[in-house]
């Protein structure tokens, strides 16, 4: 297990499912106890990240909770906290409790482990799904209500998903199995962090084969895409790992990059204009929850709006607050991360030469 990504050999991909299928597949290992699940391909680690995408073992712990429930129980919500950061380089066992299975609900909790330790858990709720069919007539009353699709900040009108022959991402972010657009800064000139929104449209490569879980699981795995990153658009941060008065003396290949990646992510146009702005130090995620709404209307794999904003930073913290809509306007699933923010700190020299 030290020098390999999967605990067994990676089965070829299926052409008949999309790729994010292939990416969230589990093995069970029944021979080493009840409900333990690995990995089956190799998980990617973002360039620069200390670990492995945090969507990927989200959406793998949710995958695996999903073998082990009755087919008619749909999951409704999960709590995740990240614990460690998980290597790309190593495979990782999913381990299943099943805390309670009821009439109507079921819970599980999933621990990730690599090298035996917990890098990630979450404890997931199922409910019966039903859809109406075996509802008593007393039962009909309900209180019910949705947060509409937001409109556009132009003219006030509906908002549009990109086509679907749409291609104009570039190169550098469309080798995942989701493609998205690039990310609006909604109330951009605001000096108020708390009321600036981004938006993003989003949506599963190829066509996802598997039904329902299949569908979760890759909401689950793109609802982490750009989230706590929120707050480097709200409060304009410089994000790269060098100062943004080196941009020049870069490489012209290197520079056309971040100019690229800057403007994808809702920055602007100009790297350069972030001089003078604070730099992120270190961000990472510490939670994570998901509250899937309308799982029988979710189809990652046709465009899904996400809108995101932030209540809240403080303390070396901040929190950001996710929706998802589908492109017919209903909101399919709310989320809520907090993560670790710190900006980098000036050098004692520094200090001494912004007090002159």
């Amino acid at each position: 297990m030290n020098d390999r990504s999967t605990l067994l050999r990676p089965p070829p991909d299926d052409p008949n499912k999309a790729p994010i299928e292939n990416v969230l597949e589990v093995t069970e290992l029944a021979v080493l106890g009840p409900n333990i699940f690995t990995n089956a391909r190799q998980l990617w680690q973002p360039p620069g990240a200390r670990g492995i995408y945090g969507g990927a073992v989200i959406a793998l712990c949710l995958a695996a909770a999903q073998r082990t429930v009755q087919p008619d129980f749909v999951v409704h919500s999960c709590h995740c906290y990240f614990l460690l950061a998980g290597s790309s380089e190593l495979p990782i066992l999913f381990h299943v409790e099943q805390v309670r299975d009821g009439r109507t609900f079921a819970t599980r909790t999933v621990q990730a482990r690599q090298r035996g330790r917990c890098i990630f858990t979450t404890t997931a709720s199922f409910v019966r799904d039903t859809d109406g069919s075996n509802r008593s007539p007393s039962f009909l009353k309900e209180v019910s209500h949705a947060s509409e699709m937001p409109l556009c900040e132009v003219d006030g009108t509906p908002l549009t998903p990109p086509p679907d022959d749409y291609a104009e991402e570039p190169e550098l972010v469309s080798q995942g199995p989701f493609q998205g657009s690039q990310i609006q800064v909604i109330n951009r000139n605001s000096t108020k962090p708390g009321e600036k929104k981004t938006r993003q449209w989003m949506r599963a490569r190829g066509t996802i084969a598997g039904g329902m879980p299949a569908q979760l699981a890759a909401l689950a795995y793109v609802s982490d895409s750009y989230f706590i990153g929120t707050i480097t658009r709200l409060h304009k941060l410089w994000r790269f790992p060098f100062k943004v008065d080196e941009y020049e003396s870069l490489s012209e290949d290197l520079r056309n990059k971040v100019k690229t990646l800057h403007h994808w992510e809702g920055m602007g146009d100009d790297p350069m204009e972030m001089i003078g702005r604070p730099a992120i130090g270190m961000m990472v995620s510490l939670d994570h929850t998901i509250y899937f709404h309308e799982p029988r209307k979710v189809k990652a794999d046709d465009w899904m709006l996400t809108e995101m904003e932030s209540p809240w930073a403080g303390d070396g913290r901040a929190v950001v607050m996710q929706k998802i809509y589908g492109k017919d306007g209903t909101l399919l699933a709310t989320c809520v991360q907090e993560g670790l923010v710190r900006l980098q700190q000036p050098t004692p020299e520094e200090g001494k030469e912004s007090k002159l």
